[in-house]
């Protein structure tokens, strides 16, 4: 009753905003997917149409929008990131130039050149086409493209990651083919000017390479401090294979494993034999390590992992996927007539690399929820309360059907 009294006297006194703070009891847990984490399918794979997954990848061929100089047709982008985004998911996209047992995908206007000489070449055991990386409009337009790209989509929710790369399957090397510098695989020099490139055309896209790109035989990144403070995320083709501990960390290493808490780490399950996708979600992995554990120790937020519906019933696929990336519990919430106290940590495994925002009564915070690492714990203050208001996650980064959930356990 005393208690009552006072905080009736202070509302006479007070204006509403400086009220005591009342806690407010919150209830909630994640049973969904996150955005922008988790297995992922191919766009095309037939089986995506399930709340297993949240993404959708798809390799793209340079030549699928550009076929005469600065001419771009982005048809073919619309038609899968419509399709993508129509099922609830949203895409990652790989733009290459060199497919085993294709020709390249290098513009025909190009092509055309009297100074552009492709080789010819077996790869895979199969007959492959590679650039011409001498040709100096090769090299300008592979600039413009980004750039244009960029312009287009970099704000486009439909769009979740864009991997990038030279080499086989745009992968950072040619481990089976011609590879000379300069010609078959750009020479450094022009990588660096690339990357740096990308780091000015990318504002708010997350852009990833292969980890392969810390071999110093093959490009500048390995050691050199300017070139590994730019802001890439990784990702990682043979996630979880047998020898991953002796040489694939050895280059997430080189790439510096902290990158993580700025840009996202991904990959894709190693298909190096059957077994590797096979067992690659069993409790022990194909080699002794689950998922869950590797997806914790390399903070992964996304693994390609088309194939494992074959494998795993779509119940499994939807538990690994919840281990990959951010999940945020609220720890605190407290509000009076005028404003909210919320306080929010992120219990997954890596950060959300967007802007994502706690709202009450739709109302948001002015901080953003994203970079916050793993473990962290982050406060906001805002400006709408109540005496029952109504919290969620918002983003502007979201599909239709798409929500951040949360996790509470406030009485």
């Amino acid at each position: 009753m005393k208690s009552t009294l006072v905080l009736l006297l202070l509302a006479m006194r007070l204006p509403a905003g400086e009220l005591p703070l009342q806690p407010i009891p919150l209830q909630s847990t994640i049973t969904e997917v996150q955005p922008m984490t988790g297995i992922v399918f191919w766009e095309d794979s037939g089986r995506n149409k399930t709340d297993a997954i949240q993404l959708e990848y798809s390799y793209m061929r340079y030549s699928d929008v550009v076929s005469q100089r600065s001419a771009y047709q982005w048809a073919a982008v619309e038609k899968k990131l419509n399709a993508i985004s129509r099922r609830g998911h949203q895409g990652i996209l790989r733009f290459y130039f060199v497919y085993p047992g294709k020709q390249t995908a290098v513009p025909d206007y190009i092509k055309a050149l009297p100074d552009y000489h492709e080789t010819q070449g077996i790869s895979e055991n199969k007959p492959t086409g590679f650039p011409d990386w001498s040709n100096p409009e090769l090299k300008r337009f592979v600039k413009e493209f980004h750039t244009r790209f960029a312009a287009r989509y970099d704000h486009d929710p439909r769009l979740a990651f864009v991997q990038t790369g030279f080499g086989l399957w745009a992968e950072y090397h040619i481990y089976d083919g011609p590879f000379k510098l300069g010609d078959t695989f750009p020479d450094k020099a022009f990588q660096t000017e690339f990357l740096n490139h990308l780091a000015f055309t990318y504002n708010d896209t997350p852009w990833s390479l292969s980890v392969d790109a810390a071999d110093k035989q093959v490009t500048p990144i390995g050691g050199n401090d300017a070139l590994l403070k730019l802001p890439f995320g990784v990702f990682d083709d043979s996630f979880l294979c047998k020898q991953h501990a002796e040489e694939n960390e050895l280059n997430w290493n080189a790439m510096r494993r902290a990158r993580y808490l700025r840009e996202p780490a991904g990959g894709e399950f190693s298909y190096y034999n059957d077994r590797d996708q096979k067992l690659a979600l069993a409790p022990n992995g194909p080699h002794g390590v689950s998922f869950e554990h590797d997806a914790g120790a390399f903070h992964i937020s996304y693994m390609i992992g088309n194939d494992q519906p074959d494998y795993q019933p779509m119940a499994r696929i939807k538990q690994a996927s919840l281990a990959c990336g951010y999940k945020f519990r609220i720890t605190a919430f407290s509000a009076n007539a005028a404003m909210s106290r919320v306080t929010v940590s992120n219990t997954g495994v890596a950060p959300i690399y967007r802007d994502a925002f706690v709202a009450v009564n739709g109302v948001r915070a002015t901080g953003s929820l994203k970079l916050l690492a793993p473990g962290k714990t982050a406060s906001f203050d805002i400006a709408s309360g109540g005496a029952a208001p109504a919290l969620t996650i918002q983003s502007d980064h979201l599909v239709p059907g798409q929500t951040i959930g949360f996790e509470a356990n406030l009485k």
